[in-house]
C-alpha cells in the first residue's frame, strides 16, 4: 500500500484509539488552559476546569470556538507556546473578513506532512510515483501540505503551484505526472484543456487528490471520465492544520479521520447538542496532538454524517462524508435552503459542464436566484427555440430538486471565468442593498 502505510496506527482497534485520544485530550487540555488565556476565559465563564476532562466523555463539556473567535484572537491570542517556539505561519483567504493566521511549530509540521503522506498512500501513492502539486503555495495550506506529505511518501515531488496551465501540462506530459493534487474546479479546467489540445494519451495521471472546496459525485465522475483517473478526496482546515485532517481510501465511502489527531463530533447547529452516528449536523474538531495553535472544539461549519461502520481497506479511523454545505454558507432564498452542491448535481446529470455561477439578488424586498450556466460546444450551435427549451428544462429541474423557482440563463462556453485556485460559485448581492 506504499512504503508510508501505517496500519499500526491507521488499522488500530478501537481501544486503541479511545485510548490515545483519552490521554492526549486531557494533555492537551491543561496545555491550553495554562498557555492559552483566551480559552482559559471562555473555560472559567462555562465553569469547567481542567481536571473536569478526564475523558473523551467529558468533551462536550468544553465550550466552542469558532471563526469568530479566531478573528477576535487575531494575531497570537490564541498561541499555545512562546513565539520563538513556531517556524511557520499560514493563513486564510480572509476573503469573509479578517484573516485566521494559524501558528505552527516544527513537531505540527511533521505531524501535518504525516497526515497528507497517508492521503497520498490511501490514493495508491508509493515512492514510484510522480506527485504533481497544484494547489496554491505561501500562506494556502494546499501546497505546502501536498508538498511535505509528497516528501515523506518519497515521491518525485512537482511544486507546480497554481496557474500557468500551459506549463502545467507540458510538465505532466514531459515528466509523467501519476498523481494530480489540486482543487476539483482546477482538475476541471485542467482536463478541459487537456481535451481540446488532443493530449489525453500522453497523460500518464492515475489518480488524482482533490478538495479546498465543494464537490459533488457528479463533478468526481466527470473528472475521473475525463483524465482517466480515480479522483479521491481530501479535507482540512487552515484552522486545524491543513488539508490531511481526513482523506478518502479505494473504498471511497467516505473520508477517514485521523484520530491520532483529532477528536470529530457532529452536533446540532441550533443547540450545539451532540449528535450520534449517522445524523447529519456541524462537523466539531479538537486537536489533541498540535503545539503552537491547538483548538479544542472548533466549529467547522461543515455539514456532515460521521460512521464507524467497518471499512474494507482495513482502517479503524471514523469516517466523515463528503460535506453537504455549510451552516453558515447555505444561502436561504424565500425561506428555502439552498447549497449550490445541488445545483451542481442537476446540472451535472443534465450534461452540462461545471462552469456555472449562482446569483442571488433582492427586489422589492423578495429574493431572486439565477443560475448561469455554459453550454457545451455543441449545445451553443443550437438554435434559439432549443436554447429557450434546454433553459426551461433546467428551471424545471432545479424547482423539482430545490423547491423553487431559479432563473436559468444559458451563456457561451467560455464566457464564466475560469479558476487556479477555488471557484467563485455564488455571488450573492442581496447584502448590497
Amino acid at each position: 500500500m506504499g512504503q508510508y502505510y501505517q496500519p499500526e496506527i491507521e488499522c488500530a482497534s478501537r481501544e486503541q484509539i479511545k485510548a490515545w485520544q483519552d490521554e492526549r485530550l486531557v494533555k492537551q487540555v491543561h496545555h491550553v488552559y495554562e498557555h492559552v488565556p483566551y480559552y482559559k476565559k471562555l473555560m472559567d465563564e462555562k465553569g469547567v476546569k481542567p481536571e473536569d476532562i478526564r475523558s473523551t466523555e467529558d468533551l462536550h463539556k468544553l465550550p466552542f470556538l469558532t471563526k469568530a473567535d479566531l478573528r477576535d484572537a487575531y494575531p497570537y491570542g490564541l498561541l499555545a507556546v512562546p513565539l520563538e517556539d513556531c517556524v511557520r505561519i499560514q493563513s486564510t483567504s480572509g476573503t469573509t473578513g479578517r484573516r485566521v493566521v494559524a501558528f505552527y511549530t516544527q513537531h505540527d509540521i511533521d505531524l501535518w506532512e504525516d497526515c497528507c503522506a497517508r492521503a497520498i498512500v490511501a490514493a495508491g501513492g508509493s515512492n514510484k510515483d510522480v506527485v504533481h502539486v497544484s494547489y496554491g503555495y505561501g500562506l494556502f495550506t494546499g501546497g505546502p501540505g501536498l508538498n511535505g506529505g509528497s516528501h515523506k511518501v518519497g515521491s518525485l515531488t512537482l511544486p507546480m503551484s497554481s496557474g500557468n496551465t500551459e506549463r502545467q501540462i507540458q510538465f505532466m506530459c514531459d515528466l509523467e505526472s501519476t498523481i494530480l493534487c489540486c482543487t476539483p474546479s482546477y482538475a476541471a479546467y485542467l482536463a478541459e484543456t487537456i481535451w481540446e489540445k488532443g493530449l489525453q494519451d500522453k497523460i500518464k495521471l492515475k489518480a488524482g487528490i482533490f478538495g479546498a472546496e465543494a464537490w459533488t459525485q457528479e463533478m468526481r465522475h466527470d473528472i475521473e471520465e475525463k483524465l482517466g483517473i480515480k479522483a479521491y478526496d481530501i479535507y482540512g482546515l487552515t484552522e486545524i492544520s491543513g488539508p490531511g485532517v481526513s482523506f478518502e481510501c479505494c473504498e471511497q465511502t467516505g473520508m477517514h479521520i485521523n484520530e491520532d489527531h483529532f477528536i470529530a463530533e457532529v452536533i446540532d447547529p441550533v443547540t450545539g447538542e451532540v449528535l450520534p452516528d449517522g445524523e447529519k449536523g456541524e462537523l466539531v474538531f479538537t486537536s489533541i496532538t498540535k503545539q503552537a495553535f491547538p483548538l479544542l472544539r472548533y466549529r467547522t461549519r461543515d455539514i456532515c454524517v460521521l460512521s464507524h461502520e467497518k471499512c474494507a481497506c482495513g482502517r479503524t479511523h471514523v469516517k466523515m462524508s463528503k460535506p453537504m454545505g455549510r451552516s453558515d454558507d447555505m444561502l436561504i432564498i424565500k425561506g428555502v435552503n439552498v447549497f449550490p452542491s445541488q445545483i451542481e448535481t442537476v446540472l451535472l446529470n443534465k450534461g452540462y459542464p461545471a462552469n456555472y455561477q449562482i446569483i442571488v439578488t433582492r427586489v422589492n424586498n423578495s429574493d431572486n436566484l439565477e443560475v448561469q450556466v455554459e453550454m457545451t460546444s455543441e449545445m451553443f450551435s443550437d438554435t434559439v427555440s432549443q436554447v429557450s427549451r434546454r433553459e426551461k428544462e433546467l428551471v424545471d429541474a432545479l424547482k423539482a430538486m430545490l423547491g423553487i423557482y431559479a432563473k436559468v440563463t444559458l451563456v457561451a462556453p467560455k464566457t464564466i471565468t475560469r479558476s487556479e485556485g477555488k471557484a467563485v460559485r455564488v455571488i450573492d448581492k442581496r447584502n448590497l442593498y
